[in-house]
């Protein structure tokens, strides 16, 4: 591991801090433990996702200024998120490809930008923490981390180092969960029957967890699977790996 402390800005996302503080603070002590500072700047908001999906670029865009302003003073920018990781990632740059100084800015501050995992592995070459689960857990892959950020083998090399916890893949654990931010909305039929079939696939893999590391699909499955009355589980990664599981599960938004 590499040990020279380095300032990180912890972009704590809009539904971790309204609908899971945990998270937040598992990713803190994630990151303390892998000789990092953590910096949770008081003016950070949205990072601007569901304005840039629906549309809106122009508020998009504004959001985008701010969350730069704020987070370009860090070495780096963590997200316990694939989706919001991904915005600022791939796309705060391509908002700005005619601004030519903003467009510098997103750029510079999308290389310095991390999901959870994979700053933990990829960056400070962190593979196991002093953590324990009992139990077979299962894992989703989320669309944004998986096909945006190539989050797929990080947070598995985290989990094989757990001790107790016994990981059962799904039949499918690329596919959707449906949620897709406001693809939930604007289609709930078709976004309706594709966690249903998420749902069908982690009940057969016989997992009593499921894990993920992003919180929008764990609040879509796990609401999904508490009205289909199922027993499965859900919890965000960071928690197990830094020990936070005394909280309670996850049931759905609503809760």
């Amino acid at each position: 591991m590499n040990s020279q402390p380095v300032r990180v800005g912890l972009f704590a996302t809009c539904l971790v801090d309204l609908m899971r503080p945990s998270v937040g603070f598992a990713t803190a002590h994630l990151l303390q433990k892998a000789g990092c500072e953590v910096f949770v700047p008081e003016r950070q908001t949205c990072c601007g996702q569901p304005a840039y999906n629906s549309g809106d670029t122009l508020d998009a865009a504004a959001i985008a200024r701010q969350v730069i302003e704020v987070f370009e003073e860090f070495d780096y920018v963590v997200v316990p998120s694939g989706s919001c990781g991904g915005m600022i990632k791939t796309h705060y740059p391509e908002m700005f490809t005619n601004e030519p100084d903003w467009y510098h800015r997103a750029t510079a501050l999308a290389a310095k930008t991390y999901e959870l995992f994979s700053f933990l592995v990829d960056v400070r070459g962190i593979t196991e923490f002093d953590a324990s689960f009992e139990g077979r857990v299962t894992y989703h892959d989320s669309c944004s981390g998986l096909r945006e950020l190539g989050i797929k083998e990080q947070p598995r090399k985290l989990m094989d180092k757990v001790s107790g916890l016994i990981l059962s893949e799904s039949a499918d654990t690329e596919s959707c969960c449906g949620f897709g931010g406001l693809f939930c909305v604007k289609y709930p039929d078709i976004s309706g029957r594709m966690v249903d079939a998420k749902a069908d696939d982690i009940v057969a893999s016989g997992a009593e967890t499921l894990l993920c590391g992003d919180l929008g699909c764990l609040l879509n499955i796990a609401g999904r699977l508490k009205r289909r009355g199922e027993s499965v589980q859900a919890r965000h990664l960071a928690e197990v790996l830094a020990g936070m599981t005394d909280v309670p599960a996850i049931a759905d938004g609503r809760d």
